[in-house]
């Protein structure tokens, strides 16, 4: 009995052992997986070449401000919630097609008006904004930390867009993002066949004052690769002198005619009403062929102009859909 007892204990004690060691070895290799797979997510710095120069980011930005309206759209279009960003124009504090995406991000100024020691206390680890917008404010940005431009505004929405996923190191999801717009531009131009020939013309309404725009503007550039053409006769308003080049053209009421075309969309800013009512209610507004035939649209000045980015111009896609199925 002694020796069957001695037997099962010396059997128990080496299945003990190796167990442990099992357990040992498995530890051993969930803690090698894990350095190795931090390794592998492990990120060196990298630079960016931008409108103020070339900046280099130290690692992947998790702390983001961003300082103009169409590149918040980019960010949250890039799976990107900033701790910061400007307010949404004329808005409290952002445009509504964002708002449930924008809960807890603080308001940093506006576009015109940033506010510095408000983006200092949000520490962040990458600043966006826009040259036109900052310029003079840059190197104070830079002190609080890494920051790209962009170059310009107006119709740069989708060269503006590349830009941003570069400086987030999401090159390959912002690929994807225009990819799938670019889609959806095809199977429109599908969808409207022939319409597409159609010239059409864009009015602002504004105090600021009324502009015609043209090609060089958010919905030019969306309008341009669908297809469509401006109306003929508004060439002559895009001169070599017009201080906005081809983004748009100022006008008075005795020029109302040339806003006329096969379709016509119009938006107004938001203090702005009373000057459409005027320009509407005008004899020269009311003999527009677009206006008798029932092609004058009025359509969102959010959507089609001032918010500027890349989910606007899917919105947009789907309202210009929506109107030409429906004639």
């Amino acid at each position: 009995m002694k020796s069957k007892s001695h037997l099962l204990f010396s059997t128990l004690a080496i299945l003990l052992f190796f167990v442990l060691a099992a357990c040992g070895n498995t530890n051993n290799k969930t803690s090698t997986g894990e350095t190795e797979t931090t390794k592998e997510t492990e990120v060196t710095s990298y630079s960016v070449e931008h409108a103020m120069g070339t900046t280099e980011i130290p690692e992947i930005p998790e702390r983001v401000v961003i300082l103009t309206n169409e590149g918040t759209e980019a960010l949250l279009a890039l799976g990107v919630t900033p701790v910061g960003a400007v307010m949404s124009w004329d808005q409290d504090p952002w445009y509504e097609h964002i708002s449930a995406e924008m809960e807890g991000v603080e308001v940093v100024g506006d576009e015109i008006e940033v506010n510095i020691e408000k983006i200092a206390e949000l520490q962040p680890d990458l600043i966006i904004g826009n040259k036109v917008r900052q310029e003079a404010i840059y190197s104070q940005l830079t002190a609080i930390a890494p920051t790209v431009f962009a170059d310009d505004l107006a119709g740069d929405w989708k060269i503006n867009f590349e830009l941003y996923a570069k400086a987030l190191n999401l090159t390959e999801k912002g690929q994807e993002v225009i990819a799938k717009y670019d889609q959806k531009v095809e199977e429109l131009q599908a969808t409207l066949g022939d319409k597409v020939n159609q010239e059409i013309s864009v009015v602002r309404f504004s105090s600021r004052p009324t502009r015609i725009y043209y090609t060089d503007s958010f919905s030019g550039v969306v309008f341009d690769q669908i297809g469509f053409k401006r109306a003929a006769h508004q060439e002559k308003l895009f001169t070599p002198d017009n201080k906005m080049g081809n983004f748009a053209v100022e006008v008075d009421r005795e020029l109302i005619p040339e806003m006329d075309a096969d379709v016509l969309f119009y938006f107004t800013y938001a203090d702005s009403i009373a000057v459409e009512e005027e320009w509407t209610n005008d004899p020269l507004w009311n003999n527009l062929n677009a206006v008798h035939e029932g092609n004058a649209h009025k359509v969102s000045d959010i959507i089609w102009n001032t918010a500027g980015g890349v989910l606007a111009a899917n919105i947009m896609l789907d309202e210009i859909e929506e109107i030409f199925t429906e004639e």
